[in-house]
């Protein structure tokens, strides 16, 4: 018994390393984090409705989400390490691309067509002008592979991550270990991509009662849900659908839309309706960005689809323009991670 208890402390240790070593030579943890990811509550007004998204299966987290906005602007997604995810989503614009009608990738490569918009994305059934894509987790994806615009692969992706100095700790502060996977990799992108809700502009302030249209603004808004509600429905300002709106094809692009994804010809020119929201920040408009302002496309809509006077067109302008939401696109957790 005086052996034993003599012995005791020395024989424990030794067991525990025994059992660590073991442990650690059969790839397994041998611990439990201090800290766990910080459950994320996204909170999105009630009148939106249910989310498409499932975010069952990609539960978020701060952590998860700071991964994710560290690789939304990182130009190392790219093959030669020059464009990002902002390089065509900028934060200030709506996460849209401004500067250019048709979206521009690595050399200078220029694709067929412009940038939309994200906002609100956990409310999407599909993706992509010709809704080629169907679940947010295949679209964050798509334009890693697309030759013209980061035309890169995982294998370069992930080999660049794990050399750095910085993303295996994010991986495992987000996940609980430092494994870089293909899952986790998209897990992260949609979990930044799924906060970026937009529901506090004017048009929000009304429907919460805090705030009143003006008269002109009340007339825009009446005008609006009789022309252009059936497409672009409250409070989203979209159909979840895909339309023609009387375009003429641009014959230096032959974009013929969603007949590239089915090859039907009752598809041809079917384009998916974008959402309006914060519409007074995403110029230029339409698949190919051929119009550079608001009234332009209101001007095609009065030539083309349904007439409508100078006073109509400048009321549903002036009602367009409640929908900018300013907290938005200046909000400073979307914005560059500094």
């Amino acid at each position: 018994m005086y052996y034993w208890t003599k012995h005791r402390a020395k024989f424990l240790i030794i067991t525990l390393c025994a059992a660590l070593v073991y442990s650690v030579s059969q790839g397994e943890r041998w611990f439990t984090p201090l800290t766990q990811p910080q459950a994320h509550d996204l909170n999105p007004p009630k009148y939106f409705g249910d989310m498409v998204y499932d975010i069952s299966s990609n539960p978020l987290t701060a952590e998860g989400i700071a991964l994710g906005r560290a690789l939304f602007y990182d130009p190392i997604l790219s093959y030669d390490s020059t464009i990002s995810c902002a390089s065509c989503h900028s934060s200030y614009t709506a996460f849209s691309h401004v500067d250019h009608a048709l979206s521009h990738g690595i050399g200078d490569t220029i694709g067929k067509r412009n940038a939309p918009p994200i906002q609100n994305v956990g409310w999407h059934k599909m993706f992509r002008w010709d809704g080629g894509l169907t679940h947010l987790d295949a679209q964050v994806m798509a334009p890693l592979h697309n030759a013209t615009e980061m035309a890169s692969n995982l294998h370069l992706v992930f080999e660049r991550l794990r050399r750095s100095d910085h993303y295996p700790a994010l991986f495992e502060a987000a996940f609980g270990d430092t494994s870089i996977s293909t899952r986790r990799f998209i897990d992260a992108l949609v979990q930044f991509q799924l906060i970026l809700i937009s529901d506090n502009a004017k048009y929000d302030s009304v429907r919460r009662g805090e705030a009143k249209f003006t008269a002109q603004e009340k007339n825009g808004f009446k005008l609006f849900k009789r022309n252009c509600a059936s497409c672009h429905k409250p409070p989203l300002f979209m159909n979840n659908d895909l339309t023609s709106n009387n375009l003429p094809i641009d014959s230096s692009l032959m974009d013929l839309g969603r007949y590239h994804v089915t090859q039907r010809p009752q598809d041809s020119l079917l384009f998916k309706t974008p959402s309006l929201r914060n519409i007074e920040y995403t110029f230029p408009y339409m698949h190919d960005g051929r119009f550079k302002t608001i009234y332009e496309v209101l001007n095609h809509y009065n030539t083309n689809v349904m007439p409508l006077s100078h006073e109509e067109q400048t009321e549903i302008y002036t009602f367009l323009l409640t929908l900018s939401d300013y907290s938005f696109i200046r909000n400073p957790d979307f914005a560059f991670p500094r």
